[in-house]
């Protein structure tokens, strides 16, 4: 496993971290989930990523029980606030009363005195900017969090929460957004702000959902027990990648993969590492033979002519618009 710095923080996270967004505590079995974070630990990965919402608050259990008897300071612990865990109008966003309760609610959880990062998982158009980063403040000053970051964020709500930060002593070193081969939205603006504010990328979805992998074909149905048949693990989410003419260029990527030596899943992952202002590539998985295959994309340097093919295949069908970027509307 390779380590890269987290932004321009001193913190080392594994280039591959292992998250548990739709599997642990819903898609698959608990002696499957912990079977899962073995793999990743005995593979190098040290970096695991949760959140308070995934699973509805189980799948941080389900983490904290797996990893519980591991050396904590051989590890980086990410989780994340702002989308519901609770029925109450007050149980979501990035209120101070809900970031309190839900940093308290997720050490409980996840076994631990502290996590690594702690991450606005969406921003919050409902709640003063002053507002959450003075209660982030609060939490990293007492311990409870060593550093901060933001997911989905735009460019002008990074800097603007950046410079908060700034002022209030604390380090805001992570942005998480969607990437992939598919997916480049963050390169237009996001990139740039965080190459000059010393903010890394921690992406998720680097495989698209699985479609990167190449097992869903043109015309045809999704495999059966595929992520795609299935509503609980993001059937619905998965759905706009699968059209005929983005599975039809998936499939021209194959010959690329062979060429390199890599599997699809790793080409993938790979390809996201490539880029310098990434941190980190999250994979899930639901099974340890998973985990083992998309960690052998670590260390992996794609050479610039590999890199020309696979933007003239996939050209067609990438979504390179900034406005994508993942805001949910204002609460009423």
């Amino acid at each position: 496993m390779d380590f890269r710095h987290l932004g321009r923080s001193g913190l080392l996270v594994s280039e591959i971290s292992y998250g548990n967004w739709i599997t642990h505590g819903s898609q698959v079995e608990e002696d499957a989930a912990t079977a899962c974070v073995r793999a990743a630990l005995e593979t190098g990965i040290t970096t695991f990523d949760t959140a308070d919402t995934y699973a509805g608050t189980k799948a941080e259990e389900v983490l904290g029980r797996a990893l519980k008897g591991e050396r904590r300071e051989g590890l980086e612990i990410f989780t994340k606030v702002f989308w519901p865990t609770g029925p109450g109008r007050n149980d979501r966003g990035l209120s101070r009363k809900h970031i309190m309760e839900s940093i308290n609610g997720s050490l409980r959880r996840l076994q631990t005195d502290y996590v690594d990062l702690y991450q606005a998982h969406r921003y919050d158009h409902s709640t003063p900017l002053e507002e959450t980063m003075e209660a982030f403040a609060d939490v990293v000053h007492s311990g409870k969090a060593h550093y901060i970051g933001v997911s989905e964020w735009t460019a002008d709500q990074i800097r603007a929460g950046h410079r908060l930060a700034r002022e209030l002593r604390i380090p805001l070193v992570s942005s998480q957004p969607q990437y992939s081969m598919l997916w480049r939205v963050i390169e237009a603006e996001v990139v740039p702000t965080c190459e000059e504010l010393g903010i890394g990328q921690i992406v998720w979805s680097p495989i698209a959902q699985g479609v990167l992998s190449g097992k869903y074909l043109p015309g045809q149905p999704p495999p059966a027990g595929s992520r795609a048949t299935d509503e609980k693990s993001g059937a619905n989410f998965i759905a706009r990648l699968l059209t005929d003419e983005v599975l039809t260029r998936v499939q021209q990527l194959k010959p690329l993969a062979e060429q390199a030596g890599l599997s699809m899943p790793q080409l993938a992952i790979a390809w996201v590492l490539q880029n310098p202002n990434v941190s980190s590539a999250i994979v899930g998985a639901s099974r340890p033979e998973q985990v083992h295959d998309n960690v052998k994309a670590a260390g992996v340097k794609l050479d610039a002519d590999l890199l020309k093919a696979i933007d003239a295949v996939v050209d067609p069908v990438v979504e390179r618009d900034p406005g994508k970027t993942q805001s949910p509307a204002k609460r009423p």
